[in-house]
């Protein structure tokens, strides 16, 4: 939104704070309704939420763009939502698999489902760094099975993958619900011990990632690695399992300041 050249204070009052959120604050208005430029933004951004949910995700270059990378080629698997209008109106069709024939019981530890959700946009824009961000961050300490590719796809279609691979936790990136703010934001579901069934409570999720204004990859690589620590240390994930990380970084900074 344009500032005004000569603000008043209450326009200077919102104007440092929109600096902090990407909500709609203090918009002010023109008679009895919003300033036609923060209309027209409101619009824009509706319609761009709106593309990232109905926008098709194009496998072939995600799983090209994944192969560059160096991970081999992941492994396409579809829910049972056979267009994106079913998959929008039916979201238990999302959450089961249509055919796990190509899937091999690889018996890692991780396995890492990219999944389309409703946002395909966001898997686009970020899967395939972020996937590079936990391979580093995960990579040395435990095995990864062979990334899978899921299209109309809901976090729980990943209990399926995971229980076919036969993996200890399954990750799954999934594209977030846009909202008026972010279009393209990423969601990491975290389930230990996978099989279908699971339910929310049985998950931990990281959410909002989408660098720069979102959280970035490598810090939600590093959670992810300590809540699958915990998971596996624990023997399960969920209600019980919390994220330490940032408690472990202020330990952390505060033996250094000690030290000093």
């Amino acid at each position: 939104m344009n500032e005004p050249s000569n603000p008043s204070p209450a326009q200077t009052f919102w104007a440092e704070l929109r600096r902090s959120t990407q909500a709609r604050i203090g918009l002010g208005r023109t008679g009895d309704a919003l300033p036609t430029g923060d209309v027209l933004a409101l619009r824009t951004a509706h319609a761009a939420a709106r593309d990232a949910v109905h926008e098709p995700l194009d496998v072939a270059a995600l799983t090209a763009r994944i192969a560059e990378l160096g991970f081999g080629t992941p492994i396409p698997v579809t829910s049972r939502a056979g267009s994106r209008s079913e998959y929008l109106r039916r979201p238990d069709l999302g959450r089961l698999p249509a055919d796990l024939s190509a899937i091999t019981a690889e018996h890692a530890d991780l396995g890492i489902v990219l999944a389309d959700g409703l946002s395909p946009r966001a898997l686009i824009d970020h899967g395939p760094a972020l996937l590079a961000a936990l391979t580093t961050e995960l990579g040395e300490d435990h095995t990864l099975a062979t990334p899978v590719v899921a299209t109309q796809a809901r976090v729980a279609l990943g209990d399926h993958i995971g229980a076919a691979t036969g993996v200890r936790t399954v990750l799954v990136l999934i594209g977030e619900r846009p909202g008026l703010s972010v279009a393209d934001s990423l969601g990491i579901y975290l389930t230990h011990l996978p099989r279908p069934g699971r339910t929310d409570a049985d998950r931990n999720c990281v959410s909002n990632i989408h660098p720069p204004d979102g959280l970035g990859y490598a810090e939600a690589a590093r959670v992810i690695s300590g809540l699958v620590a915990g998971a596996h240390a624990l023997g399960r994930s969920g209600v019980d399992l919390k994220d330490q990380s940032r408690t472990t970084a202020l330990s952390r900074d505060a033996r250094v300041l000690e030290a000093d």
